[in-house]
């Protein structure tokens, strides 16, 4: 070792000085780009989704028919002044300043039900944005209905991540219930096919059920609900013995109030019987009187092992709340006005011990001019990363060809592909939630949701050519029926006119019947499910 490397030489001890621990506030103030925060655009778009998910949620946990208000203003240059106002059930003052000024902070996270967030971090991710580029603070409005509407301004105290409140006051006498925000950022407002209005267009198809008012720097649009009643509201479950790792399970066994590992099995868990738990032990090599807390690590390890050779019931799905085929229809039918729509929902099924529900809806013509694939989870559109989601991979893998469709990854055709994924814990790609993990059950779920749809696709797009080449044929006939008519009155004598009638009405009852009962037969197939050959 040389005199200079002596010298130079640092002590653990001088090296232990500069350690210290970081709040998540600071670690995601340095890393906004986490949360979808990228850059001026995006980030507009970022906060009005997670105010109008916030929004959508409490009205419909609260089971009422969402009218959401958003405006945008922009009061200066690539300055924004954002409202978002929603008619929920309100928060009550003690969580006001938690939920909004608090990352990590939340109800969702904790519960495995179908909700639009999952982490804590969406709307006081917007607020810290706020403060980030513009310094202002974040206004709150709300009120539970009661005659009082707390009127707080806050920031977040970075350092500790915790609210920092500058004003707190009570408003009495106005009657009405809901909630709004108001942020001030810095942003670039665009209309494009990753924007916010796109956003709020996919919502609205996505939530029929909503009015949705959005006054943009360019004008007023209103997406006008097309249905009045809620998806049914979905319950909360227990964790499935299938999703379990030797992390968790230990987490788990030190913090649960059962008494014995038989217990234990049967009470934390989805769908576990008496008689599964004594086989897991069993299997384990495990008393299933001991206590919780006793377990080893091993023994962890083994029952772990022995889990995945025990045949265990599929957790319940009444946690999922999916569209229907009736909402998926509507909102497609309500926004895009096309010529031809189908849906279908598939059975509910399991990946890593989560439930899921794939829904696929395919709108064609009309009003559409060219090929677009919506992407959405839990009922919010996924507008970026669409190269890593699962729904894109599932889309190019269609043979597209096979239904009568040119094109190789997305159809070359008028066409819209709605593709919906429900779940208590959707599989998100990054916590800006954008894609969808490529798990193979998803993409092969969302496979067999697309054929179906295209299956019925292709039988109306038959039904349409048939019909434009009996039409052409009549049109053949019903050309020549003149020069026929006076070639007959040539030979025969007979008038043409009259000939010329007689032939047209044999055209009308020869092709008009055939016509009708090309029109019967595709409404007839077109309204049949059929079962996939790859089930």
């Amino acid at each position: 070792m040389t005199e200079e490397s002596v010298v130079n030489e640092k002590s653990a001890e001088h090296m232990a000085k500069d350690h210290r621990e970081i709040s998540i506030s600071q670690f995601f103030e340095k890393n906004r780009h986490l949360l979808g925060y990228d850059n001026k655009i995006k980030a507009l778009l970022t906060i009005i989704k997670e105010g109008v998910d916030n929004a959508l949620d409490a009205t419909e946990e609260a089971r009422i028919l969402p009218d959401i208000y958003i405006k945008i203003e922009e009061i200066d240059k690539e300055t924004y002044r954002i409202v978002i106002r929603d008619n929920g059930p309100g928060i009550i003052r003690a969580q006001i300043s938690k939920i909004f000024g608090k990352l990590l902070y939340g109800s969702k996270f904790h519960r495995l039900r179908q909700s639009r967030g999952q982490q804590g971090i969406g709307i006081s991710g917007a607020v810290l944005y706020a403060q980030l580029t513009t310094g202002e603070s974040t206004k709150i409005l709300t009120s539970t209905g009661k005659g009082k509407t707390h009127k707080i301004e806050m920031k977040i105290d970075v350092k500790t991540n915790e609210p920092k409140i500058l004003k707190d006051e009570v408003i009495d006498g106005k009657e009405w219930k809901g909630t709004q925000i108001t942020i001030v950022v810095e942003g670039i407002y665009r209309e494009h096919k990753q924007s916010v209005i796109e956003y709020l267009k996919q919502t609205a198809i996505s939530n029929p059920f909503a009015n949705i008012t959005f006054d943009s720097p360019n004008g007023r649009v209103e997406f006008k609900r097309a249905v009045d009643h809620l998806p049914k509201e979905p319950k909360e479950i227990k964790p499935h013995l299938y999703g379990i790792e030797v992390g968790i399970m230990t987490r788990m066994l030190q913090e649960t109030k059962g008494r014995s590992i038989l217990g234990f099995l049967t009470t934390e868990f989805s769908r576990v019987g008496k008689k599964s738990a004594e086989d897991i032990c069993k299997k384990a090599g495990i008393d299933d009187k001991i206590s919780p807390k006793k377990i080893e690590h091993s023994q962890i390890v083994e029952m772990v092992k022995a889990i995945k050779e025990v045949k265990l019931s599929r957790p319940p799905t009444d946690c999922l709340s999916p569209l229907t085929q009736e909402l998926v229809e509507a909102g497609l039918s309500k926004e895009l006005n096309p010529e031809f729509v189908t849906s279908i929902s598939r059975p509910p099924t399991v990946y890593r011990g989560w439930p899921f529900q794939i829904e696929v809806g395919i709108a064609y013509g009309g009003s559409i001019k060219e090929a677009s694939v919506m992407r959405l989870a839990n009922r919010v559109p996924l507008l970026y990363q669409s190269g890593d989601c699962a729904i894109s991979k599932a889309v190019a893998g269609v043979d597209w060809k096979r239904y009568g469709l040119s094109g190789d990854k997305i159809p070359d055709a008028p066409v819209t592909i709605f593709v919906h994924m429900s779940s208590v814990w959707v599989p998100f790609t990054s916590e800006s939630k954008e894609a969808i993990a490529s798990y193979t059950t998803i993409i092969k779920e969302i496979k067999l949701a697309l054929q179906d749809c295209a299956r019925k696709l292709s039988i109306y797009l038959s039904g349409i050519r048939k019909a434009e080449r009996i039409a052409e044929k009549r049109r053949i006939y019903e050309k020549y029926a003149h020069e026929t008519a006076v070639a007959l009155n040539e030979l025969t004598g007979d008038e043409k006119e009259k000939i010329e009638k007689a032939i047209l009405k044999i055209v009308e009852e020869k092709w008009g019947e055939i016509e009708q009962e090309l029109i019967e037969e595709n409404d007839k197939e077109t309204g049949v499910e059929k079962e996939d050959e790859n089930k």
